[in-house]
């Protein structure tokens, strides 16, 4: 049975991960047969496709040369070679393909869930989630196959090959869709916020028109930003998370001595895979008039099932499937404090949204301090998992009589794929936030009925507290992914222990703990600059074109989609140098070394997981405590609360949607660097 298992399950990945590329074909086919005939909306969504995919384009033509030079790169560093540098190409180009998919459903579904709001929630609510469901699918479902499809092909060509040479593959596999993951990440983020700050600052604040007007210059570039950020960004951030989780638990069992071994990973994966399907399947038949309800069962429902499946993975083990649902447990809970600190329908939001009418600095300040305390209780969930999972993993040792410490790392990592187990359902509810955005911005710049609106703001308020949730689970797991990444490492150097009162590791914390600061510094400011340019060019507009106003004149809309593609493809590059640089250089250099490397890894993963709540979590409390203000709460429309709390939306934006994600990329992309170039460091 066991024989039957190792043979069986890369192939079982690879049949599920089909699977799921079936269904979402199945699904875009559903989407497409919802056909529109007003010409207004074909128009405004053909200027919203034109503009995610010229970006795109452009951004993997840079990609393509960063590419290039690092599989050279790779190709002559001693100890790695082609076949470590083929598998970064994969990985990259799976990464790539995975968003490139997922954003050319977004750009069909927002049109077409607009035109479905005309008959009600409930057809609006199937259209935008069945087109985050297929970057859901595609996510999990491309990111498995690589992983599965790598091991499967080197045991085909050699079933007695040494394990490391898979590992060493798989982590280059992983460098791969880590690089793509930063930079789409970071790009697609300056581009969103920078039109979105423009458009909000220029458009709501100074000249007093509604969000998503079309008089407004920066309305298409805002909207595309939805789609190259919020989706393809998204998208190609949680793939590297899935993909992470999945490789670092394949090197740690790798070591285990045989207390855990390579399928059981695979299988889980496998039953990861089945229970999103099942979720998504479920949350498309529900038929609620509450899409928060049917995406809540839906996220639930997959977990429990997922509970089920990896007790028989681990029927043998109990410990090990303890430590598992301790990452599902802890993945739900974060999910929730999230909602807590980000959702108006608590305190915290209303809070913010009522400083407000005392200003904008009682706005600013009142968000800022409650995502700074919004890390306390995600991070003693953390701490806790962290603490947990590693004691039941000793209790495996005490029952098999193996390494105890390694055993320990293990349950870390298996609380960590448990919580990215269902990121498919995960994905999918976060990428149906920008579809239903879109859709609410293509129903204002058609014209349509004021009822059709108000169906998409319905979907949209929804879709910002799913899209804070996303982020919460992606931070988590990247917390725990680090761990058992950094301890991958000092296998690859030979450390057997980390020793902080060590000079070179005191050092190497507090490089690594600047680090990310320097990061968010370099992502907020490449905001800033882009957003200048945008309000700039808007201004301009409505100064040379006083008929931009009065209905009269046109607004060049393509002028501002450019500005913002520029401003990302060029401001994308130096964070992402630094991240791959940065542990490189450190780890070279003869008077740090592998030890200093080791405290960077740690350092860094400190201060971005705490950096990284607390500015998701701000800037999405203050998106939500806008909204609420818009609602008519104190004051409404056009009230000082309301300017006061666009202002900390707009001070928030490059916080949730640009720095603050691309911090778990950046933790995780140092630590597999670091893995992958271990031969130079010994």
């Amino acid at each position: 049975m066991v024989d039957l298992l190792k043979i069986n399950a890369d192939l079982s990945v690879i049949f599920v991960s089909a699977l799921g590329v079936i269904l979402s074909v199945l699904l875009v086919m559903g989407i497409k047969k919802v056909k529109i005939d007003d010409p207004r909306m074909n128009e405004i969504s053909s200027y919203i496709k034109g503009g995610a995919m010229a970006y795109l384009y452009r951004q993997y033509r840079i990609l393509a040369i960063f590419l290039i030079v690092m599989f050279a790169l790779l190709c002559f560093v001693p100890g790695l070679g082609f076949g470590v540098a083929v598998a970064f190409l994969f990985g990259a180009v799976l990464s790539c393909t995975a968003g490139y998919m997922g954003m050319r459903t977004a750009v069909i579904s927002n049109v077409r869930t607009a035109e479905s709001a005309k008959k009600g929630l409930g057809a609006a609510f199937k259209i935008a989630f069945s087109g985050g469901a297929v970057m859901g699918i595609l996510v999990v479902s491309i990111g498995a196959f690589g992983v599965a499809l790598v091991s499967y092909i080197m045991r085909l060509i050699d079933p007695n090959v040494d394990v490391d040479i898979v590992n060493q593959l798989l982590t280059g596999f992983s460098l791969g869709a880590s690089s793509v993951a930063l930079f789409c990440r970071v790009g697609g983020g300056i581009y969103t916020k920078a039109a979105d700050v423009g458009a909000d600052l220029v458009g709501k604040v100074e000249a007093g028109i509604p969000e998503d007007d079309p008089k407004n210059p920066a309305v298409i570039a805002d909207n595309v930003g939805d789609n190259v950020g919020d989706v393809a960004g998204m998208g190609a951030d949680l793939f590297e998370s899935y993909v992470g989780c999945i490789i670092a638990a394949l090197l740690l069992a790798a070591d285990s001595q045989n207390v855990i071994q390579a399928y059981h990973i695979l299988l889980l994966v496998a039953g990861g895979l089945f229970a999103s399907f099942i979720g998504i399947a479920i949350t498309r038949l529900l038929k609620t008039k509450n899409a928060a309800v049917s995406l809540n069962i839906g996220t639930y429902l997959s977990s429990a099932l997922f509970v089920g499946l990896s007790f028989l993975v681990f029927s043998k083990n109990v410990y090990f499937f303890l430590c598992v649902l301790c990452g599902i447990v802890a993945g739900v809970l974060i999910g929730k404090l999230t909602e807590i600190y980000t959702s108006s329908q608590y305190k915290t939001v209303k809070k913010i949204a009522k400083s407000g009418e005392t200003g904008s600095a009682t706005n600013i300040l009142s968000g800022y301090a409650a995502g700074m305390k919004s890390t306390v209780w995600p991070i003693l969930v953390i701490a806790i998992v962290i603490v947990v999972s590693y004691s039941l993993g000793l209790m495996t040792d005490s029952k098999f009589g193996e390494a105890a410490q390694h055993c320990g790392h293990i349950g870390v990592v298996l609380a960590a794929l448990g919580m990215l187990a269902t990121v498919g359902m995960i994905v999918s509810v976060d990428a149906y936030g920008p579809i239903a955005d879109n859709a609410g911005g293509i129903a204002q710049m058609s014209g349509l009925d004021d009822s059709v609106r108000e169906i998409t703001d319905n979907l949209d308020s929804v879709g910002n507290t799913t899209a804070a949730i996303g982020k919460g689970f992606s931070i988590g797991s990247a917390a725990l992914t680090s761990l058992a990444l950094i301890v991958s490492y000092t296998h690859a150097v030979g450390l057997t222990t980390i020793n902080i009162f060590d000079a070179n590791v005191l050092g190497g914390l507090l490089i690594g703990g600047m680090l990310s600061y320097l990061f968010s510094a370099l992502t907020i400011n490449s905001v800033s600059k882009a957003a200048n340019d945008m309000i700039s060019e808007v201004r301009r507009q409505f100064k040379q074109k006083p008929g931009i106003m009065a209905g009269t004149d046109k607004p060049d809309y393509e002028k501002c989609v450019d500005i913002s593609t520029k401003a990302a493809i060029r401001e994308m590059i130096l964070p992402g140098v630094i991240a791959i640089a940065a542990p490189v250089i450190v780890g070279i250099i003869p008077a740090l070394g592998k030890e200093a490397l080791a405290g960077l890894l740690i350092g860094a993963t400190l201060t971005g997981v705490l950096q990284a709540i607390s500015m998701s979590n701000s800037g999405g409390a203050w998106d939500n405590a806008k909204k609420y203000v818009e609602e008519g709460h104190h004051g409404g429309k056009n009230s000082e609360a309301h300017k006061a709390s666009v202002i900390g939306d707009t001070v928030g934006d490059p916080l949730k949607d640009t720095a603050g994600p691309s911090l778990n990329i950046l933790i995780k992309l140092m630590s597999i660097v670091a893995v992958v170039f271990a031969p130079l460091f010994l």
